[in-house]
């Protein structure tokens, strides 16, 4: 953005006359600074009315002394006489500032103000000729002096980047969207009130952990110094929750920050507020009962309204929701019977059918190797070997002493690889069961790689294209977990219960990942 900014012929003259008023302002400053005045020294300020207290109580503040403060966002010099309208957190107030009534020095002061400033004012209110409440200041004081000017009034911050990178700015100029942050503000005070009131605790759980689980999705990676060990930021707060609840404490929830290292658009934040509620003897009846006391209940107390507008949508959220299945409203509005549907190419064919687009992940080739999914790849050609054999070394290297060897495995498998002991003999339960009778530890195992499964195929591309990729070592690992899981390697149900979370939030991103 600054590049088309520097680029575009348009904004040349602009820029002088830009910085010639980040100067004036300067300036003005440093005259305050030397004359004794300077209003960062000034650290508080005490404040009695905010504008719509004010506005809701005027009958009674009528002709009475008030002192408010805010950003200046308009002002009109007329001679002896001027209007300004200051903006605080509630909102707008109109001044009316009299040389006469504020004093010809502190006046002349006034009218060297610049517009973003925040000034203090005392005085008395009334409604001046025209019905406009307002306050008619006896006392000004400068409480910040703003050193950028806003933007420009009739036209707004526009830009949706711009808004989005400085909150700040976007708060001062539209004040609708302060609407939200109160909004949320006191959605989230009304949902903590109404799950206390039901008994259930709020609770704190780690947001490093040593694993990333409770969902499907790709962690922030950091490390920690002390135990020199890489460490996740939570993706959920499901699992250390869900041990509360096998901990005794019945019902559980937590308001906390998540971090998901996936893609992003303005409504879509790697980091953002989530809520998760357990409770222990209910079902999903009992979830939808509270899913809807809060929402309904929430309208009516912050909005003082069951009936809401959203995207020129009318909704009513009057307790009392219908409850139905997703086939049975599939049925009743789109009037398609997924209940009578029998495979998934039918269920593709009948939503295609009724204009739905459907993203990739939908379609029958969502799921390699699967019946009926994508086809098997070619054989492998002569010139593709050599890579084969590169990724094999490199495998070998990831998995270090977890393995006795990796090699490519002849066995006709469905899966991408599997495990066999070191006599050669396949896996099975049976068996380990008989080697782990007689030894503490896994036995030995030989690691074979299927070249003709699609996600080997991918693991080769990668190696190829840089054998030092993270995403190589991490997708090596998983599929490395999964094997283990599957043939029945792991009889430490905590390690099993450890690496199947990891898998279960990796399979989607990789899996993503390779079909882009």
């Amino acid at each position: 953005m600054a590049e088309e900014i520097r680029n575009n012929p348009q904004n040349t003259a602009a820029e002088p006359q830009l910085s010639e008023i980040l100067q004036v302002r300067r300036d003005k400053l440093k005259t305050l600074q030397d004359a004794g005045n300077d209003p960062f020294r000034i650290t508080k300020f005490d404040v009695s009315h905010h504008a719509e207290e004010i506005r809701a109580q005027y009958e009674t503040l009528e002709n009475q002394e008030v002192t408010l403060a805010g950003r200046m966002m308009a002002k009109r010099v007329m001679g002896k006489a001027s209007f300004a309208h200051i903006q605080d957190l509630s909102g707008k107030m109109q001044l009316y500032i009299a040389r006469d009534s504020l004093g010809e020095e502190p006046y002349a002061g006034f009218k060297k103000l610049d517009i973003g400033d925040i000034i203090g004012i005392k005085g008395e209110v009334f409604r001046t000729k025209m019905g406009e409440l307002s306050v008619r200041a006896t006392e000004l004081t400068l409480l910040s002096k703003s050193l950028l000017p806003l933007p420009e009034k009739f036209h707004g911050l526009t830009s949706t980047e711009l808004r989005f990178r400085q909150r700040y700015v976007d708060l001062m100029v539209n004040p609708e969207v302060k609407r939200n942050f109160v909004i949320r503000s006191q959605f989230i005070k009304f949902m903590r009130n109404y799950l206390d009131n039901m008994n259930y605790i709020e609770v704190e759980t780690p947001v490093l952990n040593t694993i990333a689980g409770g969902a499907a999705a790709r962690p922030f990676i950091t490390h920690h110094n002390t135990l020199d060990i890489d460490m996740f930021m939570r993706i959920a707060t499901e699992l250390p929750l869900k041990r509360l609840i096998i901990g005794g404490m019945d019902r559980v929830y937590e308001i906390g920050r998540i971090f998901r290292n996936e893609g992003m658009d303005p409504k879509h934040n790697p980091e953002f507020t989530s809520v998760e509620l357990y409770q222990a003897y209910a079902d999903f009846h009992d979830m939808m009962d509270i899913a809807e006391g809060i929402i309904s209940g929430a309208a009516q107390e912050i909005l003082g309204t069951y009936e809401i507008e959203w995207m020129g949508e009318k909704i009513d959220l009057t307790p009392g929701w219908r409850r139905l299945t997703m086939v049975d409203a599939v049925k009743e509005y789109v009037g398609i019977d997924f209940g009578a549907i029998t495979d998934d190419a039918e269920a593709v064919a009948a939503a295609k059918a009724k204009g739905v687009e459907l993203a990739d992940a939908a379609a029958l080739d969502a799921f390699p190797d699967v019946e009926g999914a994508e086809p098997k790849p070619e054989p492998l050609s002569e010139e593709k070997k050599p890579e084969l054999d590169a990724l094999v070394a490199a495998v070998k290297e990831i998995l270090g002493d977890q393995v006795k060897d990796v090699r490519v495995t002849e066995r006709p498998i469905d899966a991408p690889a599997c495990l066999v002991s070191a006599d050669g003999v396949s896996s099975s339960m049976e068996k380990l069961m008989r080697v782990m009778q007689k030894s503490d530890g896994i036995p030995q195992k030989i690691f074979e790689l299927n070249p003709d499964h699609s996600l080997v195929r991918a693991l080769m591309g990668i190696c190829a294209a840089d054998a030092s990729d993270p995403m190589l070592k991490d997708m090596v690992n998983s599929l490395f977990d999964s094997t283990l899981l599957l043939d029945g390697y792991m009889n430490d149900p905590f390690a099993m219960a450890e690496r199947s979370m990891r898998l279960l939030k990796q399979a989607a991103g990789w899996y993503s990942d390779l079909r882009k």
